[in-house]
C-alpha cells in the first residue's frame, strides 16, 4: 500500500522573533513579550492569533500507516530544536513519499512549516517537487504534488470536505465526536502556550498525538465514502488502530480509548 502520513503541529509564540521585530527590552519576560504581541493582534482585528511566521513549532506528531502496520510518533522540543524537528519531518517525506493527510494543514500547518523551514535552512526537495525534480517519478508530480491545493498527495480533509469554502469548514473535535470518536482529549489548542510555560512539554506532545489519531480515523471514514476501501476494510482499520493503542504506553492512550467505546455487536 502507499504509505499514509497524518500530521499535526503544535506551536507557541516565537518570543525571540517578537523581541527582534519589536526591538523589545531584554528585561521583559517571555510571558510579557507574548502578551504584548497578543494585545497588538487584538487591537488590529479582535483575535490574538499570531501571523503564521511568528509561530514556533514545538511538536510535529504523525500517525503512519504502511504495510508494516500503524504507529504514532512525535518530533518534539525540548529534545529537538525547531530546525531539527522540521528537517526530520521533511526527511521522512524524502524517504517514503507518503500521502500526507491533515486537518487544516493547508491553512495553518504547512504555511508555518514553510516559513519556519526557511528560517532554519531546511532542505525539502521532494516536498516542493512539482514535476521538475531529479526523482525517478518527478514527472508524476506535475499532476499530483504536495503543494497544489487540489491535488491528493496532500489531502487537507477540512478544506476538501468543505469544498474549499471557509464558511463551510468544521472543527476536527466536533466532527470526530459526531462520528463516534474521542475528539480532543486532555487539553485544547489555546492551552498550549501556558502548558509550555509551565514546563509540561509531554502533555503538549500527547495532545498532538491524539489529534492525529482522530484525523486518521476521520480519514478512514472518508476513504470508505470515496470508495477506496470497503466497509469491512474500514472496520478492520479501526480495529487495528484500537489494538495498537491498547498496546501503546502512555496514559493519554488509556484516556483516549476510554472515550472510544466499542460498538455493540
Amino acid at each position: 500500500m502507499t504509505p499514509i502520513l497524518v500530521f499535526d503541529i503544535e506551536t507557541i509564540p516565537d518570543v525571540v522573533g517578537l523581541r527582534n521585530l519589536n526591538e523589545l527590552p531584554a528585561d521583559l519576560s517571555d510571558d510579557e513579550v507574548a502578551e504584548l504581541a497578543f494585545q497588538q493582534r487584538r487591537a488590529q482585528g479582535g483575535s490574538d492569533f499570531l501571523p503564521h511566521y511568528l509561530h514556533r513549532i514545538v511538536t510535529i506528531s504523525c500517525a503512519f500507516r504502511s504495510d508494516a502496520g500503524f504507529k504514532v510518533f512525535s518530533l518534539s522540543a525540548p529534545e529537538l530544536e525547531e530546525g531539527a524537528i522540521i528537517q526530520r519531518f521533511f526527511d521522512g517525506l524524502e524517504r517514503l513519499t507518503p500521502v500526507l493527510v491533515s486537518w487544516n494543514g493547508g491553512g495553518f500547518d504547512l504555511p508555518v512549516l514553510h516559513y519556519r523551514g526557511l528560517m532554519h535552512g531546511v532542505s525539502a526537495p521532494r516536498y516542493w517537487d512539482q514535476g521538475e525534480g531529479d526523482f525517478n517519478d518527478s514527472r508524476e508530480f506535475k499532476w499530483n504534488n504536495y503543494v497544489s491545493r487540489y491535488h491528493a498527495r496532500h489531502t487537507d480533509l477540512m478544506d476538501l470536505l468543505a469544498l474549499y469554502q471557509p464558511r463551510a469548514s468544521a472543527p476536527l473535535d466536533a466532527m470526530a465526536k459526531l462520528m463516534g470518536f474521542p475528539g480532543k482529549v486532555g487539553m485544547a489548542g489555546n492551552l498550549v502556550w501556558p502548558t509550555w510555560q509551565a514546563g509540561d512539554h509531554a502533555k503538549i506532545r500527547d495532545y498532538c498525538e491524539t489529534d492525529v489519531v482522530n484525523t486518521y480515523l476521520v480519514y478512514n471514514r472518508f476513504r470508505l465514502m470515496r470508495g477506496d476501501i470497503s466497509r469491512e476494510q474500514a472496520d478492520a482499520e479501526e480495529a487495528l488502530i484500537r489494538s495498537t493503542l491498547q498496546e501503546s504506553p502512555g496514559s493519554h492512550w488509556q484516556e483516549f480509548l476510554a472515550e472510544w467505546p466499542v460498538k455493540a455487536a
